[in-house]
């Protein structure tokens, strides 16, 4: 038997770092921290080392092509793939920010959205059969997806749309917002929850696509929302802690041998929600 390894994106603090830990407790196999800061990673891997937890590490920087491209060259020669995979890595804007609106919608997208599919792109061949993909979506996008306009929610919703369509309008969004023109197209004004809804959007067309393509596999894929959890990026208030938080993430990542359900929905508190 090959050794089974899990891969957590982002995860030296926060909902991450509950995933590892959880994982770390749960899982038969190798889990890998991973984090874009290899000190700050290496610190967190002694953390939980001096939980008795024994988490791997290696350095993956989700908005950088080639640390991608490096980690599956690496997962692949030394695993033969990936058992699981947890896309935990985003970021989100303080309601205080006063950097532009365009701004924040570029580099939301680009990490939330784009580098995730980056993410998806090089690692989803390496998954193997049996094996296990989740996105870490949030509430906030399919309450989005209910504010953008009935032709944006139709698309959103539909079983034809394409990845190539789905990234189209996620740039559209982007380039709309410069000239200040997105809620004329349609858009709400959150760049964060139209990321999530595309994340979202994406796990459902890539799921559609496993089970067209690799049909007896057995790979389920999903996204989920953790809820409202207490990290720096969520603020002190959230009622979650972050390992209430990493709780439907984890059970989606380790849903048993021969599963054929949740696959290509989206799952909050363990339970499939409408889109």
């Amino acid at each position: 038997m090959s050794t089974k390894v899990a891969v957590v994106t982002g995860s030296n603090k926060g909902i991450g770092l509950a995933i590892v830990r959880a994982l770390c407790q749960q899982y038969q196999g190798e889990v890998y921290l991973t984090s874009r800061d290899v000190g700050r990673g290496q610190e967190a891997v002694e953390s939980l080392a001096s939980e008795g937890l024994k988490p791997k590490f290696h350095q993956l920087d989700i908005d950088d092509l080639s640390s991608i491209i490096t980690a599956a060259g690496y997962f692949k020669e030394k695993y033969g793939g990936v058992d699981v995979l947890i896309n935990n890595a985003g970021i989100a804007f303080k309601n205080a920010s006063t950097a532009p609106f365009s701004t924040q919608a570029e580099v939301t997208l680009k990490t939330n959205f784009f580098s995730t599919r980056d993410m998806l792109t090089h690692f989803l061949p390496l998954i193997k059969a049996g094996g296990r993909v989740v996105n870490v979506s949030s509430f906030v996008g399919s309450r989005t997806l209910n504010m953008c306009s009935p032709a944006l929610q139709e698309r959103f919703r539909s079983e034809d749309i394409t990845e190539e369509e789905l990234a189209g309008l996620m740039q559209q969004f982007v380039e709309l917002t410069k000239k200040d023109e997105h809620k004329k197209g349609g858009w709400p004004e959150t760049a964060y929850g139209v990321s999530k809804t595309g994340l979202t959007t994406l796990s459902m067309i890539l799921a559609r696509r496993l089970s067209k393509e690799r049909p007896h596999d057995e790979i389920l894929l999903n996204a989920c929302c953790p809820g409202w959890v207490r990290t720096d990026m969520a603020g002190p208030k959230a009622p979650k802690s972050p390992e209430e938080g990493a709780e439907t993430p984890v059970y989606l990542a380790l849903l048993p041998p021969g599963a054929t359900q949740p696959h290509g929905k989206f799952v909050s508190e363990k339970k499939v929600q409408e889109w």
